[in-house]
């Protein structure tokens, strides 16, 4: 009898069996033969269909539990697919093996070739890629790669502590103090060899004793912790300069240009000393390395003097047009003109913390505003003090213009601006909350509220 071989087939026909009683193997293959004679007409009597190879071997797993028998049938076929199907429904007209009642319900027809053809696809993915890095590299490749090699075998490990330098640390009168292993190669990359790494925030004792020999840079992360290393080498050592990277970036993502432009822009760390005792170390005031007018980096003076003295002043009615009718009878009356002055003044000064605002109120705002501390985030707060969700700071002012009157306080990380504030009012919102606030007092008709104010 001619027997087709497993690699030859096309489908694998897969079928379940229930069976009500105990039986054989050959019992389950003599049913299939026996039951389905004569169904499907001569060409495709399963006999001669397995004579002529065809039809495969039929395979038969039982397995008898408590009396009744389980299993599974698998057939092989070389016939095309619809005459593959039909043998498969076929199948299922099979009520009895044997003395016992039976049923056959077909799981699946499978096409061999799709399995055979995911097989091809993942061994040509792998010849490819030998291929591929098998071949010659073009010359800017080698170059690069030689580079890198030379740069990284120019790293030394520095002092007892160990840590990642360049060579040019000992020689040099300057130094470069970076954040990590990372940070030295990137500025190795761009030629400066007079570069080390801290490690971590902690400052080595012998960091600190090499500061004390040199001009000292400290080059950091544009973003918290970066603002933390600074505060740390200030109060242990002596640096000269500070420079970070721009907003959201770090010294290991740097361009060389971009590395250049950064230290050209190193602010003197006496600026950076009278920032931090005033607890303005944010990212709006500490704006290190970044673009901006060389007036801004010689101290807070520029800062007045760059702008226009029209910008500081709002131009209000005279006094007579804006009173209102009955007001000469007031002015007339005992009431000393200074205190008259001082009444018509005083919505222009910004509340501080309201007295309707609780004190759970005021604590709840504090540790949200703490939590909020380097993620450039804000909270958006409903009359309940629930968040209701949290926005970047980038896109608070689109938040708010789509949910207003909707919005009972803002919690944001960072300052306070003019553009936000007059956001928030016609949000109509009730407190607006943040480290610090850069608004004219009595320019906008809302609370602003600090974290000094919460205390």
């Amino acid at each position: 009898m001619g027997k087709i071989s497993p690699v030859a087939a096309k489908y694998m026909i897969h079928a379940q069996i229930q069976i009500e009683g105990v039986v054989d193997r050959p019992d389950v293959i003599g049913s299939v033969f026996g039951q389905t004679e004569g169904l499907l007409g001569s060409d495709l009597e399963l006999r001669e269909l397995q004579r002529s190879g065809r039809i495969g071997r039929i395979e038969v797993d039982l397995d008898t539990k408590t009396g009744k028998s389980v299993g599974y049938i698998i057939i092989p076929s070389s016939l095309d697919k619809t005459e593959t199907v039909l043998i498969a429904a076929a199948l299922e007209t099979i009520q009895r093996i044997g003395p016992c009642n039976a049923k056959v319900k077909v799981d699946k027809v499978e096409d061999v070739r799709t399995s055979k053809r995911a097989q091809v696809i993942e061994r040509a993915k792998a010849l490819l890629s030998q291929l591929t890095h098998g071949t010659l590299p073009d010359s800017k490749d080698i170059r690069e790669e030689v580079e890198h090699a030379v740069r990284t075998m120019g790293i030394i490990e520095w002092g007892p502590d160990r840590l990642p330098a360049g060579p040019g640390v000992d020689e040099s009168e300057e130094l470069i103090i970076v954040e990590g292993r990372a940070d030295v190669l990137n500025l190795l990359k761009a030629d400066f060899k007079n570069v080390i790494a801290l490690n971590g925030t902690s400052v080595p004792p012998s960091i600190a004793e090499l500061c004390h020999r040199k001009t000292v840079t400290v080059f950091v992360d544009g973003d918290r912790g970066g603002d933390l290393i600074i505060k740390e080498l200030s109060l242990v050592t002596e640096i000269d300069f500070v420079t970070k990277a721009p907003d959201g970036k770090e010294v290991e993502e740097l361009a060389k240009k971009e590395i250049h432009k950064a230290l050209r822009s190193r602010v003197a760390i006496e600026q950076v000393r009278m920032e931090l005792n005033g607890n303005r170390m944010s990212d709006s005031k500490l704006d290190l390395g970044r673009d901006r007018p060389q007036r801004e980096v010689v101290g807070d003076r520029s800062r007045f003097e760059a702008r226009p003295p029209q910008q500081e002043r709002r131009d209000f009615p005279r006094r007579e047009e804006r009173r209102p009718e009955g007001r000469d009878r007031v002015m007339r009356s005992d009431r000393p003109p200074q205190r008259e002055m001082r009444e018509e003044r005083a919505p222009m000064r910004r509340p501080s913390v309201p007295s309707k605002l609780e004190k759970k109120d005021a604590d709840n705002f504090k540790k949200m505003l703490d939590d909020l501390v380097g993620t450039r985030g804000a909270y958006i707060v409903d009359e309940n003090a629930n968040i209701l969700g949290k926005v970047p700071t980038t896109e608070l002012t689109t938040t708010m213009e789509s949910l207003t009157g909707s919005i009972y306080a803002v919690v944001m990380d960072g300052a306070i601006t003019q553009d936000v504030a007059n956001s928030a009012q016609e949000a109509q919102v009730k407190y607006l909350i943040a480290n610090e606030s850069q608004v004219r007092p009595g320019s906008v008709r809302l609370s602003i509220l600090t974290g000094k104010d919460l205390q």
